[in-house]
């Protein structure tokens, strides 16, 4: 298998780049300034280049708030056009594609866990992109899967865990929200799964990853600052507002997921070896 990893310099694209490296496994990673997905004739020519059997589709704009507004036309074209692009690509040269979508498809106003059957709702600007390029990757008729995930941290990239271990450097005490519930994600649990997608030949669809058990991101802040000379207080999200939309409940349910052999660790084991593994760097 020859695989090609788009969004090569983002925090999911270099755990992929990690992952298939440990394994052997020969692959191609495109930055964004090494392939622009929304130039289409870029993108076709990339896949001419490379032959890939195999696409994780990691690239996308990932700034929810900015989406908004001075973000809007460029969420707009990388989300949905690039992910097109890569999509009618992938179908053209018979390559298998694995694309990365969002909780935010959904509402947030479920009261059990969100299956990959239940009505989308997107109420954010990001999530309606997103979700245009589901559509478009279903369009397209590539053999693909679509792997939903949610509050994603790991080694690469800013995320919420360092940025919780960097305000309590600099501050005693620490507000976090704690009225949204949701399931974190660590990049290597979404990256083996994306290769165990292609390793186990299931069934192509949409799938929803995350690791396993619930938080509001007060519980999760207080595991990152777990021993740290810190105070962690909860708070309403009417006290912390955002630009855009954030899903009072975006629990989605992991049970398809399982359904094809794959081991999913909680949400504090998978933290944990995080935090092993980044005072062994240190």
């Amino acid at each position: 298998m020859t695989f090609l990893i788009t969004g090569a310099n983002g925090q999911l694209g270099q755990e992929l780049q990690k992952l298939l490296t440990e394994r052997g496994l020969a692959f191609t990673a495109l930055s964004s300034q090494q392939l622009d997905i929304t130039d289409r004739a870029a993108v076709f020519a990339a896949f001419d280049k490379v032959h890939p059997t195999v696409v994780f589709h990691a690239a996308a704009y990932t700034k929810v708030d900015l989406a908004e507004d001075e973000g809007r036309e460029t969420n707009w074209q990388v989300n949905v056009n690039g992910t097109k692009n890569v999509a009618d690509a992938a179908k053209a040269h018979q390559a298998k594609l694995v694309a990365v979508s969002t909780d935010y498809v959904f509402d947030g106003t479920n009261v059990a866990d969100y299956l990959e059957s239940d009505p989308v709702n997107p109420k954010n600007a990001y999530g309606r992109a997103k979700l245009a390029g589901e559509l478009a990757v279903i369009e397209s008729g590539a053999s693909a899967y679509i792997v939903r995930t949610s509050w994603v941290f790991g080694e690469f990239g800013n995320n919420f865990v360092y940025t919780m271990q960097r305000l309590a450097k600099a501050h005693p005490k620490l507000t976090v929200v704690n009225d949204q519930l949701g399931r974190p994600t660590w990049t290597r649990t979404l990256a083996a799964f994306m290769l165990h997608l292609i390793e186990v030949e299931a069934s192509y669809g949409t799938y929803h990853l995350s690791n396993d058990d619930t938080a509001t991101w007060y519980d999760f802040a207080r595991e990152i600052l777990k021993g740290e000379p810190v105070i962690v207080e909860p708070v309403t999200s009417a006290e912390f507002p955002q630009k855009a939309y954030r899903p009072k409940h975006s629990v989605m349910s992991l049970a398809k997921a399982k359904a094809t052999g794959f081991d999913i660790p909680s949400w504090r084991e998978a933290l944990a070896q995080f935090l092993v593994n980044q005072q062994m760097e240190d």
